[in-house]
């Protein structure tokens, strides 16, 4: 028998990760699991340097305003009701390298499954910007389930399902 205790959906924001989000609550539901939702934040520290190889002095500010933006907009993907009944809560960490944090959590948090949304990139995209899923499917310590979006929707409606129940 499969048991999710812990499931975490990493999002970036986009539409796949939308998606995702729509088939980690699902999954929490039906296994009555709990929920995080997890965002990387960018480490500017590692990628903003002046010509002459020092940080500029305004970056600790502008690292704080990132970090307080994906703070927010993690918040903001939960609602009541995936507080009451999942026990969802919002995760932020900063890094250069998010895959690594996704992955790091999930063995930390003792996660049971990540979902995430993939761009679906190929050729010289995901040669230029690789794969955050790709590399988090070969180092997690659990099960991942990557989500292309619109590829193929299993997740239905609420509406949908109460009227199907009732038949």
């Amino acid at each position: 028998m499969i048991r999710l205790a812990h499931i975490v959906v990493a999002t970036d924001f986009s539409e796949p990760s939308r998606a995702a989000l729509d088939y980690g609550r699902e999954l929490a539901r039906a296994f009555n699991a709990n929920l995080s939702v997890l965002h990387v934040a960018e480490n500017l520290l590692t990628t903003m340097m002046t010509p002459d190889g020092s940080l500029a002095s305004t970056l600790p500010d502008l690292q704080h305003d990132v970090e307080e933006s994906a703070r927010e907009r993690v918040t903001a993907l939960l609602s009541a009701k995936d507080h009451q009944e999942l026990g969802a809560k919002a995760v932020t960490l900063t890094s250069s390298a998010p895959a690594f944090a996704i992955v790091e959590y999930a063995r930390k948090a003792g996660v049971d499954l990540i979902v995430m949304g993939t761009h679906g990139r190929s050729g010289l995209g995901h040669l230029l910007m690789g794969s955050v899923a790709e590399r988090v499917v070969r180092m997690a310590p659990c099960p991942v389930l990557t989500v292309r979006h619109p590829e193929h929707e299993f997740v239905v409606p609420d509406p949908l399902m109460a009227v199907a129940r009732s038949s």
